[in-house]
């Protein structure tokens, strides 16, 4: 199974998002302790927003928001009960969700309320503004994270420009995608990213196996 080129991107970005998104959420200080206590064991606003984002869909069920959760993440995050429920009245009780009439099969399903689409519109605008800092910054961040010890040279320079392109094509390509796509287009993204990471991961196998060789 390919894994989801655009995931650990996206995990960047919402986290970064929590801060501003918290804080717009937590306003209301009279549920500032009740929601904490519903909320304690579970990412902060990663997976609130992550749900909201999920029913502003269509009505879902906790276990259909973890499966989707999972799907759309090629399986690298499968959220626990233990986190979606206490998550899920926490927003019922905020009036942020409500419950739908269940099918025959009876399961609780959850849909936005007006106040949770005004919220979640809040924090697309964030998100967006988020977006616009990380595309300049991500490069120099990942950059700074791993090679703050090297002594400079003409190729880690030319390593440091070409990573920059790199991350910034590939923000500029999901801001594409997100904006609309066709089928042949994301045949066309997907193969050139596999074949970008069928490189990279060659290449690191090549180093893996000299850095054993050196001892």
């Amino acid at each position: 199974m390919m894994k989801n080129p655009f995931f650990s991107f996206e995990v960047a970005l919402y986290i970064t998002v929590d801060i501003k998104f918290d804080t717009m959420f937590e306003r209301n200080k009279a549920h500032l302790k009740h929601w904490r206590k519903h909320t304690a064991v579970i990412p902060k606003g990663f997976l609130r927003y992550y749900v909201l984002k999920l029913l502003s869909k269509g009505p879902m069920s906790g276990t259909d928001i973890i499966g989707e959760i999972e799907k759309r993440t090629s399986g690298c995050w499968k959220p626990s009960p233990g986190s979606i429920y206490p998550l899920l009245a926490g927003l019922q009780d905020h009036e942020i969700i409500k419950e739908v009439p269940a099918g025959e099969s009876g399961v609780k399903l959850y849909t936005l309320t007006e106040k949770g689409k005004e919220l979640l519109g809040k924090g697309k605008k964030i998100r967006g503004e988020i977006k616009a800092k990380l595309k300049s910054l991500m490069p120099f961040i990942v950059f700074e994270l791993f090679w703050f010890d090297v002594q400079p040279s003409r190729e880690i320079e030319a390593f440091r420009e070409n990573e920059r392109r790199l991350l910034t094509a590939l923000f500029e390509l999901m801001e594409n995608l997100e904006a609309g796509f066709s089928e042949e287009t994301l045949r066309m993204a997907n193969a050139v990213l596999n074949e970008v990471a069928e490189k990279i991961e060659e290449l690191n196998a090549s180093c893996e196996k000299e850095r054993k060789e050196n001892g």
